[in-house]
């Protein structure tokens, strides 16, 4: 029979082999990113901000009829050059001329009771020369001549009104332009008011462009200045003086941007034409610019990974903003000449983590393939 000290050995094994099977795995080491990283020089914002533009006429006004009524005729059309007082759509006047037919009538019975009213006064007036009735009648009489006086006038007022409302049965040209849209058919029951045309007037031209937020201060501070702007149409070389004349007091609620209306004069441009926008911005120096995705937030402030090219190792540098400028970042402060950010795929690091510079061309083809053993003889 073994002893007890030779069995110890055989029951402390598969103790050891369990707790070895439990213990936890040593953490994998972290991965070594590649990145792509810049060395930082100085830079300046500046230059020329451009912005999609549109020509547009100065006035441009929504037609419709002052009375209702069904359309029965509409003979503009888009793009029709149309003279100031052309007719350019017509409401049945049906109803329109019975209604002046009426007033009419209201107004000659109103004369007919006005003049037997003055001619009956007449008479009362020769009898309380005689004596034969009182003063106080002869008031009444009065009092009743002067209120059909007044339903004269109320019955020739109404009379013109309905004459000028038979007459709203066409829709003319305020002034002459080109019609650019139409906004009711024929057969189309209208109220009064309701859009039918609009026609943009003759006379200056505008080109209308929207600007983002942080850009209306400045456009703002141009507005009244002559020629302040460039404009440039769609396909030419040549650009015109145009001057900021309105800016939106308030953001469009769709696209949160205010839109601009600059003075482009007479302009031989055409209404409708694409635009470019031209406006210098001052120039701005700045410690550095850096990509949109070389910006991070840690812990609120704005950030950016820096390399140590000595250990490969990337660590948190806080930096000032001066701006953007297209889809770059003005750094301001907090960067130094010479040092290397990295531009790509900073939200997967940590600081101190190890990485190694993004090769292009190895992405693209890959590692290089060892030349084969020359086969022996």
């Amino acid at each position: 029979m073994p002893s007890r000290s030779a069995l110890l050995p055989l029951v402390l094994l598969p103790a050891a082999l369990w707790l070895a099977a439990c213990s936890p795995k040593p953490p994998a080491p972290e991965p070594v990113r590649a990145v792509r990283v810049m060395t930082v020089a100085p830079d300046a914002a500046g230059g020329v901000q451009e912005y999609a533009g549109e020509v547009r006429a100065r006035t441009e006004s929504r037609l419709g009829f002052r009375v209702a009524g069904k359309l029965v005729s509409r003979p503009a059309e888009v793009g029709q050059r149309v003279r100031a007082g052309q007719a350019l759509a017509q409401v049945d006047p049906a109803d329109l001329r019975l209604q002046q037919d009426a007033a009419q009538a209201a107004l000659r019975a109103a004369q007919a009771a006005y003049d037997f009213a003055a001619a009956d006064f007449k008479r009362y007036e020769e009898l309380r020369a005689q004596g034969f009735i009182s003063a106080m009648e002869l008031e009444r009489r009065e009092s009743g001549l002067k209120a059909q006086r007044a339903q004269l006038d109320q019955a020739r007022a109404q009379a013109e009104v309905q004459g000028n409302l038979a007459t709203y049965s066409v829709l003319t040209a305020p002034a002459a332009g080109v019609v650019t849209a139409t906004e009711a058919e024929v057969g189309a029951v209208l109220a009064a008011g309701t859009p039918v045309l609009r026609v943009a007037h003759d006379g200056p031209r505008d080109v209308v462009f929207s600007v983002p937020e942080d850009a209306v201060v400045g456009i703002r501070s141009l507005q009244g200045r002559r020629d302040a702007l460039r404009v440039r149409p769609w396909g030419q070389a040549t650009a015109l003086p145009a001057t900021v004349r309105e800016v939106a007091a308030a953001a469009d609620p769709a696209t949160r941007t205010f839109l601009v209306r600059a003075d482009i004069g007479q302009a031989p441009v055409q209404l409708g034409q694409t635009m470019t926008v031209q406006l210098d911005l001052p120039r701005r120096d700045a410690a550095a610019r850096l990509p949109l995705t070389a910006v991070m937030r840690q812990q609120g402030q704005t950030a950016v990974w820096v390399l140590d090219t000595a250990s490969m190792t990337v660590k948190v540098q806080p930096i000032a903003v001066a701006g953007a400028d297209g889809n770059s970042v003005m750094v301001a402060s907090g960067l130094q000449p010479g040092q290397r950010v990295v531009t790509a795929g900073v939200h997967t690091l940590t600081p101190g983590q190890k990485v190694k510079l993004y090769d292009a061309a190895l992405a693209v083809n890959g590692p290089a393939q060892a030349p084969a053993p020359a086969a022996s003889r």
